[in-house]
Protein backbone atom coordinates (compact mmCIF):
# COMPACT_ATOMS: atom_id res chain seq x y z
CA UNK A 1 0.00 0.00 0.00
CA UNK A 2 1.36 2.73 -0.74
CA UNK A 3 1.92 6.06 1.50
CA UNK A 4 -0.72 7.93 -0.41
CA UNK A 5 -3.31 4.94 -0.22
CA UNK A 6 -2.93 4.91 3.59
CA UNK A 7 -3.59 8.24 4.00
CA UNK A 8 -6.31 8.64 1.89
CA UNK A 9 -7.88 5.33 3.80
CA UNK A 10 -6.78 6.98 7.24
CA UNK A 11 -8.71 10.39 6.14
CA UNK A 12 -11.72 8.82 5.07
CA UNK A 13 -12.16 6.60 7.61
CA UNK A 14 -11.52 9.47 10.47
CA UNK A 15 -12.69 12.12 8.92
CA UNK A 16 -15.68 11.29 6.17
CA UNK A 17 -17.49 7.96 7.47
CA UNK A 18 -18.68 9.41 10.89
CA UNK A 19 -20.61 11.96 8.11
CA UNK A 20 -21.98 9.48 5.95
CA UNK A 21 -22.69 7.22 8.52
CA UNK A 22 -24.80 10.21 10.40
CA UNK A 23 -26.42 11.47 7.42
CA UNK A 24 -27.29 8.02 5.36
CA UNK A 25 -25.19 8.74 2.53
CA UNK A 26 -27.55 11.82 2.22
CA UNK A 27 -25.57 14.72 0.60
CA UNK A 28 -28.01 17.60 0.59
CA UNK A 29 -29.00 16.73 4.43
CA UNK A 30 -25.33 16.54 5.30
CA UNK A 31 -24.84 19.96 3.59
CA UNK A 32 -24.37 19.84 0.06
CA UNK A 33 -21.87 22.32 -1.32
CA UNK A 34 -21.16 23.95 2.05
CA UNK A 35 -19.83 19.82 3.13
CA UNK A 36 -18.19 19.53 -0.12
CA UNK A 37 -16.30 22.89 0.57
CA UNK A 38 -15.16 21.67 4.24
CA UNK A 39 -14.65 17.98 3.18
CA UNK A 40 -12.30 19.34 0.56
CA UNK A 41 -10.34 22.23 2.53
CA UNK A 42 -9.94 19.25 5.00
CA UNK A 43 -8.69 16.92 2.20
CA UNK A 44 -6.24 19.79 0.89
CA UNK A 45 -4.81 20.49 3.81
CA UNK A 46 -3.86 16.56 4.40
CA UNK A 47 -2.13 16.80 0.78
CA UNK A 48 -4.58 14.24 -0.58
CA UNK A 49 -6.93 16.06 -2.49
CA UNK A 50 -7.04 16.02 -6.58
CA UNK A 51 -4.93 12.46 -7.08
CA UNK A 52 -5.86 12.33 -10.93
CA UNK A 53 -5.30 16.19 -11.73
CA UNK A 54 -2.06 17.30 -13.79
CA UNK A 55 0.63 18.61 -11.33
CA UNK A 56 0.64 22.17 -12.79
CA UNK A 57 -2.76 22.39 -11.82
CA UNK A 58 -2.23 21.15 -7.77
CA UNK A 59 -2.64 17.47 -8.46
CA UNK A 60 -0.88 14.10 -7.68
CA UNK A 61 -1.13 13.42 -11.86
CA UNK A 62 -1.51 9.78 -11.04
CA UNK A 63 -1.81 7.23 -13.79
CA UNK A 64 -4.40 5.10 -14.49
CA UNK A 65 -3.27 2.29 -12.08
CA UNK A 66 -1.93 4.07 -9.79
CA UNK A 67 -5.23 5.93 -9.25
CA UNK A 68 -6.91 2.41 -8.79
CA UNK A 69 -6.22 1.99 -5.17
CA UNK A 70 -6.27 5.30 -4.05
CA UNK A 71 -9.94 5.86 -5.82
CA UNK A 72 -11.02 2.29 -3.89
CA UNK A 73 -10.09 3.80 -0.63
CA UNK A 74 -11.78 7.08 -1.30
CA UNK A 75 -14.97 4.74 -2.46
CA UNK A 76 -15.15 3.69 0.76
CA UNK A 77 -17.29 6.31 2.15
CA UNK A 78 -20.03 7.54 -0.17
CA UNK A 79 -18.97 10.88 0.75
CA UNK A 80 -15.27 9.70 0.21
CA UNK A 81 -14.91 11.05 -3.45
CA UNK A 82 -16.52 14.15 -3.24
CA UNK A 83 -14.12 14.54 -0.28
CA UNK A 84 -11.01 14.61 -2.29
CA UNK A 85 -11.84 15.78 -5.14
CA UNK A 86 -12.56 12.54 -7.76
CA UNK A 87 -16.05 12.36 -7.86
CA UNK A 88 -18.19 12.40 -10.98
CA UNK A 89 -18.49 13.98 -13.22
CA UNK A 90 -15.78 16.51 -12.40
CA UNK A 91 -13.36 13.92 -12.16
CA UNK A 92 -13.82 12.54 -16.07
CA UNK A 93 -14.14 16.41 -16.94
CA UNK A 94 -11.07 16.94 -15.59
CA UNK A 95 -9.28 14.08 -17.68
CA UNK A 96 -11.00 15.46 -20.63
CA UNK A 97 -10.03 19.19 -20.10
CA UNK A 98 -6.52 17.80 -19.48
CA UNK A 99 -6.32 16.17 -23.42
CA UNK A 100 -8.25 18.61 -25.03
CA UNK A 101 -8.41 21.73 -23.61
CA UNK A 102 -6.51 24.92 -25.10
CA UNK A 103 -4.36 27.06 -22.72
CA UNK A 104 -7.21 29.78 -22.01
CA UNK A 105 -9.01 27.06 -21.26
CA UNK A 106 -7.32 25.24 -18.77
CA UNK A 107 -6.75 28.79 -17.20
CA UNK A 108 -10.57 29.55 -17.23
CA UNK A 109 -11.96 25.98 -16.69
CA UNK A 110 -9.46 23.12 -15.59
CA UNK A 111 -7.41 24.93 -12.78
CA UNK A 112 -10.20 25.90 -10.92
CA UNK A 113 -11.95 22.99 -11.34
CA UNK A 114 -9.24 20.30 -10.41
CA UNK A 115 -8.42 23.03 -7.23
CA UNK A 116 -12.22 22.36 -6.27
CA UNK A 117 -13.07 26.34 -6.68
CA UNK A 118 -15.85 25.09 -8.78
CA UNK A 119 -18.13 21.82 -10.10
CA UNK A 120 -18.76 21.19 -13.64
CA UNK A 121 -21.88 18.98 -15.61
CA UNK A 122 -21.62 16.91 -18.63
CA UNK A 123 -24.59 17.28 -20.61
CA UNK A 124 -24.78 14.41 -23.36
CA UNK A 125 -27.81 12.54 -22.43
CA UNK A 126 -31.11 13.47 -23.80
CA UNK A 127 -35.17 12.57 -23.42
CA UNK A 128 -36.22 10.05 -25.82
CA UNK A 129 -35.61 10.35 -29.16
CA UNK A 130 -32.81 11.57 -27.84
CA UNK A 131 -29.15 10.55 -27.20
CA UNK A 132 -28.93 7.68 -24.46
CA UNK A 133 -27.76 4.79 -25.57
CA UNK A 134 -27.28 5.44 -28.65
CA UNK A 135 -24.80 8.55 -29.03
CA UNK A 136 -26.35 8.90 -32.84
CA UNK A 137 -29.46 9.85 -31.84
CA UNK A 138 -27.93 13.24 -30.54
CA UNK A 139 -30.60 16.22 -31.39
CA UNK A 140 -29.67 18.59 -29.34
CA UNK A 141 -28.42 21.16 -31.71
CA UNK A 142 -25.59 24.05 -32.15
CA UNK A 143 -26.31 26.36 -35.09
CA UNK A 144 -23.17 28.34 -36.38
CA UNK A 145 -23.91 32.53 -36.35
CA UNK A 146 -20.94 35.43 -36.06
CA UNK A 147 -18.48 34.90 -33.69
CA UNK A 148 -19.96 31.40 -32.39
CA UNK A 149 -22.99 29.19 -31.89
CA UNK A 150 -26.57 29.37 -30.26
CA UNK A 151 -27.45 25.96 -29.18
CA UNK A 152 -30.92 24.85 -28.84
CA UNK A 153 -32.49 21.24 -26.76
CA UNK A 154 -33.30 19.53 -23.93
CA UNK A 155 -30.63 16.96 -21.27
CA UNK A 156 -31.58 15.10 -18.38
CA UNK A 157 -29.71 12.54 -16.11
CA UNK A 158 -27.26 15.33 -15.87
CA UNK A 159 -25.57 15.03 -12.85
CA UNK A 160 -24.08 17.37 -10.76
CA UNK A 161 -25.66 20.45 -12.97
CA UNK A 162 -27.81 22.10 -9.79
CA UNK A 163 -24.74 24.21 -8.32
CA UNK A 164 -22.10 23.42 -11.71
CA UNK A 165 -20.08 26.58 -12.80
CA UNK A 166 -19.93 25.16 -16.25
CA UNK A 167 -21.24 22.45 -18.23
CA UNK A 168 -19.56 20.83 -20.91
CA UNK A 169 -22.38 20.48 -23.55
CA UNK A 170 -22.60 17.49 -26.72
CA UNK A 171 -24.53 19.05 -29.14
CA UNK A 172 -24.86 18.43 -32.90
CA UNK A 173 -23.42 20.82 -35.63
CA UNK A 174 -23.89 18.49 -38.98
CA UNK A 175 -26.03 15.27 -39.55
CA UNK A 176 -29.23 14.36 -38.67
CA UNK A 177 -30.27 12.57 -35.38
CA UNK A 178 -29.84 8.73 -36.43
CA UNK A 179 -27.09 9.54 -38.75
CA UNK A 180 -24.17 7.86 -39.80
CA UNK A 181 -20.32 8.41 -40.69
CA UNK A 182 -19.47 12.12 -40.80
CA UNK A 183 -23.15 13.40 -41.30
CA UNK A 184 -24.52 11.03 -38.17
CA UNK A 185 -22.47 10.30 -35.00
CA UNK A 186 -19.35 12.54 -36.25
CA UNK A 187 -21.20 15.46 -36.75
CA UNK A 188 -21.24 16.64 -32.52
CA UNK A 189 -19.21 18.85 -30.50
CA UNK A 190 -18.37 20.22 -26.67
CA UNK A 191 -19.06 23.06 -25.97
CA UNK A 192 -17.81 24.93 -22.72
CA UNK A 193 -20.90 26.65 -21.21
CA UNK A 194 -20.44 29.02 -18.22
CA UNK A 195 -24.03 28.64 -15.88
CA UNK A 196 -24.82 32.02 -16.33
CA UNK A 197 -24.94 31.65 -19.97
CA UNK A 198 -28.53 33.48 -21.06
CA UNK A 199 -30.78 30.51 -22.73
CA UNK A 200 -28.83 27.36 -20.19
CA UNK A 201 -31.73 26.35 -17.77
CA UNK A 202 -31.65 23.91 -15.11
CA UNK A 203 -34.88 23.26 -14.77
CA UNK A 204 -35.85 20.67 -12.38
CA UNK A 205 -34.11 17.54 -10.32
CA UNK A 206 -35.08 14.03 -11.60
CA UNK A 207 -36.01 12.01 -8.66
CA UNK A 208 -33.88 8.69 -8.44
CA UNK A 209 -32.81 6.59 -5.62
CA UNK A 210 -29.20 7.82 -5.23
CA UNK A 211 -28.63 10.60 -3.13
CA UNK A 212 -24.76 10.65 -2.70
CA UNK A 213 -24.20 12.94 -5.66
CA UNK A 214 -24.27 16.65 -4.86
CA UNK A 215 -26.12 18.36 -7.57
CA UNK A 216 -28.48 16.19 -8.14
CA UNK A 217 -29.16 14.67 -11.72
CA UNK A 218 -30.95 17.33 -13.69
CA UNK A 219 -33.08 18.36 -16.57
CA UNK A 220 -31.41 21.20 -18.25
CA UNK A 221 -32.70 23.22 -21.49
CA UNK A 222 -30.66 25.55 -24.08
CA UNK A 223 -32.91 28.12 -25.81
CA UNK A 224 -30.60 30.29 -28.20
CA UNK A 225 -27.87 30.00 -25.93
CA UNK A 226 -24.86 31.47 -27.75
CA UNK A 227 -21.51 29.94 -27.09
CA UNK A 228 -18.21 31.92 -28.63
CA UNK A 229 -16.20 30.19 -31.08
CA UNK A 230 -13.39 30.59 -27.88
CA UNK A 231 -15.48 27.99 -26.11
CA UNK A 232 -15.63 25.27 -28.16
CA UNK A 233 -13.29 21.93 -26.55
CA UNK A 234 -11.72 20.85 -29.27
CA UNK A 235 -12.77 20.85 -32.89
CA UNK A 236 -15.86 20.88 -34.40
CA UNK A 237 -17.81 17.66 -35.32
CA UNK A 238 -15.68 16.01 -33.10
CA UNK A 239 -17.62 15.40 -29.85
CA UNK A 240 -17.48 11.90 -30.32
CA UNK A 241 -13.92 11.02 -30.90
CA UNK A 242 -13.01 13.63 -27.55
CA UNK A 243 -15.87 11.94 -25.54
CA UNK A 244 -14.04 8.50 -25.77
CA UNK A 245 -11.34 10.80 -23.96
CA UNK A 246 -13.35 10.73 -21.30
CA UNK A 247 -16.00 8.13 -21.38
CA UNK A 248 -13.18 4.99 -21.03
CA UNK A 249 -11.33 6.62 -17.78
CA UNK A 250 -14.37 7.45 -16.33
CA UNK A 251 -15.92 4.26 -16.59
CA UNK A 252 -13.35 2.89 -14.75
CA UNK A 253 -12.77 5.30 -12.00
CA UNK A 254 -16.10 4.18 -11.27
CA UNK A 255 -14.97 0.57 -10.99
CA UNK A 256 -12.60 1.77 -8.42
CA UNK A 257 -14.24 4.03 -6.02
CA UNK A 258 -17.12 1.34 -6.15
CA UNK A 259 -15.08 -1.25 -5.40
CA UNK A 260 -14.23 0.34 -2.31
CA UNK A 261 -18.05 0.81 -1.42
CA UNK A 262 -18.99 -2.72 -2.17
CA UNK A 263 -15.70 -3.35 0.23
CA UNK A 264 -17.22 -1.58 2.83
CA UNK A 265 -20.80 -3.42 2.51
CA UNK A 266 -18.50 -7.02 2.69
CA UNK A 267 -16.65 -5.94 5.73
CA UNK A 268 -19.57 -4.82 7.47
CA UNK A 269 -21.56 -8.31 6.77
CA UNK A 270 -18.28 -10.21 7.65
CA UNK A 271 -18.21 -8.83 11.18
CA UNK A 272 -21.75 -9.32 11.57
CA UNK A 273 -21.90 -13.22 10.95
CA UNK A 274 -18.58 -13.53 12.69
CA UNK A 275 -20.25 -12.06 15.81
CA UNK A 276 -23.36 -13.84 15.50
CA UNK A 277 -24.40 -17.20 16.59
CA UNK A 278 -27.46 -19.03 14.81
CA UNK A 279 -28.47 -23.06 15.27
CA UNK A 280 -25.75 -24.00 17.58
CA UNK A 281 -22.93 -21.86 16.07
CA UNK A 282 -21.23 -18.86 14.25
CA UNK A 283 -23.04 -17.72 11.37
CA UNK A 284 -19.78 -17.31 9.68
CA UNK A 285 -19.44 -21.40 9.80
CA UNK A 286 -22.31 -22.09 8.63
CA UNK A 287 -21.50 -23.38 4.82
CA UNK A 288 -24.11 -21.64 2.55
CA UNK A 289 -22.33 -18.35 4.78
CA UNK A 290 -19.39 -19.29 3.77
CA UNK A 291 -20.61 -19.87 0.04
CA UNK A 292 -21.68 -15.99 0.09
CA UNK A 293 -18.22 -14.57 1.26
CA UNK A 294 -16.10 -16.58 -0.78
CA UNK A 295 -18.38 -15.56 -3.70
CA UNK A 296 -17.98 -11.86 -2.36
CA UNK A 297 -13.92 -12.32 -2.64
CA UNK A 298 -14.43 -13.86 -5.88
CA UNK A 299 -15.86 -11.03 -7.21
CA UNK A 300 -14.21 -8.33 -5.89
CA UNK A 301 -10.85 -9.72 -6.56
CA UNK A 302 -11.68 -10.73 -10.36
CA UNK A 303 -13.37 -7.01 -10.43
CA UNK A 304 -9.76 -5.49 -9.79
CA UNK A 305 -7.83 -7.91 -12.42
CA UNK A 306 -10.31 -7.00 -15.28
CA UNK A 307 -9.84 -3.04 -13.74
CA UNK A 308 -6.09 -3.74 -13.79
CA UNK A 309 -5.96 -5.18 -17.38
CA UNK A 310 -8.24 -1.98 -19.10
CA UNK A 311 -6.27 0.99 -16.81
CA UNK A 312 -2.48 -0.79 -18.35
CA UNK A 313 -4.06 -0.54 -21.27
CA UNK A 314 -5.52 2.98 -20.89
CA UNK A 315 -1.94 4.03 -19.28
CA UNK A 316 -0.41 2.43 -22.70
CA UNK A 317 -1.92 5.09 -24.65
CA UNK A 318 -4.72 2.65 -26.31
CA UNK A 319 -8.14 3.39 -26.75
CA UNK A 320 -9.09 0.33 -24.68
CA UNK A 321 -12.73 0.45 -25.24
CA UNK A 322 -12.85 -3.50 -25.62
CA UNK A 323 -11.20 -3.75 -22.12
CA UNK A 324 -13.11 -1.22 -20.55
CA UNK A 325 -16.41 -2.51 -21.99
CA UNK A 326 -15.74 -5.81 -19.75
CA UNK A 327 -14.24 -4.48 -17.00
CA UNK A 328 -17.52 -1.66 -16.40
CA UNK A 329 -19.50 -4.76 -17.18
CA UNK A 330 -19.09 -7.30 -14.67
CA UNK A 331 -17.99 -4.67 -12.15
CA UNK A 332 -21.58 -3.24 -12.21
CA UNK A 333 -23.10 -6.93 -11.97
CA UNK A 334 -20.26 -8.38 -9.92
CA UNK A 335 -20.25 -5.28 -7.16
CA UNK A 336 -23.60 -5.33 -7.26
CA UNK A 337 -23.91 -9.34 -6.36
CA UNK A 338 -21.59 -8.09 -3.17
CA UNK A 339 -23.56 -5.81 -1.97
CA UNK A 340 -26.88 -7.96 -2.30
CA UNK A 341 -25.32 -11.01 -0.43
CA UNK A 342 -24.12 -8.94 1.90
CA UNK A 343 -27.41 -7.81 2.53
CA UNK A 344 -28.36 -11.42 2.80
CA UNK A 345 -26.25 -12.25 5.40
CA UNK A 346 -26.55 -9.24 7.75
CA UNK A 347 -30.79 -10.52 7.45
CA UNK A 348 -33.16 -7.83 8.79
CA UNK A 349 -30.50 -5.41 9.55
CA UNK A 350 -28.91 -5.44 6.02
CA UNK A 351 -32.14 -3.99 4.98
CA UNK A 352 -32.03 -1.42 7.84
CA UNK A 353 -30.30 2.34 8.79
CA UNK A 354 -28.59 0.66 11.40
CA UNK A 355 -25.82 -0.64 8.80
CA UNK A 356 -24.66 1.24 5.93
CA UNK A 357 -25.05 -1.67 3.73
CA UNK A 358 -28.69 -0.87 2.55
CA UNK A 359 -27.62 2.73 0.96
CA UNK A 360 -24.75 1.45 -0.42
CA UNK A 361 -27.05 -0.91 -2.41
CA UNK A 362 -29.80 2.13 -2.96
CA UNK A 363 -26.20 3.83 -4.20
CA UNK A 364 -24.82 1.22 -6.71
CA UNK A 365 -27.27 0.08 -8.41
CA UNK A 366 -27.82 2.43 -11.11
CA UNK A 367 -24.26 1.76 -11.95
CA UNK A 368 -25.65 -1.01 -14.23
CA UNK A 369 -27.28 1.60 -16.23
CA UNK A 370 -25.06 4.80 -16.16
CA UNK A 371 -22.00 5.02 -18.32
CA UNK A 372 -23.19 2.22 -20.49
CA UNK A 373 -26.03 -0.01 -19.74
CA UNK A 374 -24.77 -3.98 -19.43
CA UNK A 375 -26.84 -4.65 -21.97
CA UNK A 376 -25.28 -2.44 -25.02
CA UNK A 377 -22.08 -3.43 -23.84
CA UNK A 378 -22.39 -6.79 -24.47
CA UNK A 379 -23.91 -5.53 -27.70
CA UNK A 380 -20.91 -4.01 -28.75
CA UNK A 381 -18.23 -7.09 -26.96
CA UNK A 382 -20.11 -9.69 -29.47
CA UNK A 383 -19.83 -7.21 -32.17
CA UNK A 384 -16.08 -7.64 -31.87
CA UNK A 385 -15.82 -11.00 -31.14
CA UNK A 386 -18.12 -12.10 -33.86
CA UNK A 387 -16.04 -9.85 -36.07
CA UNK A 388 -12.54 -10.95 -35.04
CA UNK A 389 -13.81 -14.50 -35.84
CA UNK A 390 -14.80 -13.31 -39.52
CA UNK A 391 -11.95 -12.34 -39.78
CA UNK A 392 -9.76 -15.44 -38.54
CA UNK A 393 -8.23 -13.78 -35.57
Amino acid sequence: MTDLTRRTRDFVKDTVLPLDDEFDGDIEAAGGDVLRRRLQESARGAGLFAPHAPADCGGHGLGMVERAPVFEEAGYSLFGPLAVGIAAPDEGNVHLLDHVATDAQRTRYLQPLARGEMRSAFAMTEPSPGAGSDPSALSTRATKVDGGWVVNGRKWFITGADGASFFITMARTSGEPGGAGAAGAGGATMFLMPTETDGLDVVRHVGTVDRSMVGGHCEVRFADAFVPDSEVLGGVDEGFRYAQVRLGPARMTHVMRWTGAARRAHEVAMRHVIAREAFGSRMSDLGMVQQMIADNEIDLAATRALLRVACEELDAGQRASESTSIAKTFAAEALHRVVDRATQMCGGLGVSTELPIARIAREIRPFRIYDGPSEVHRWSIAKRAVRRAGEGR
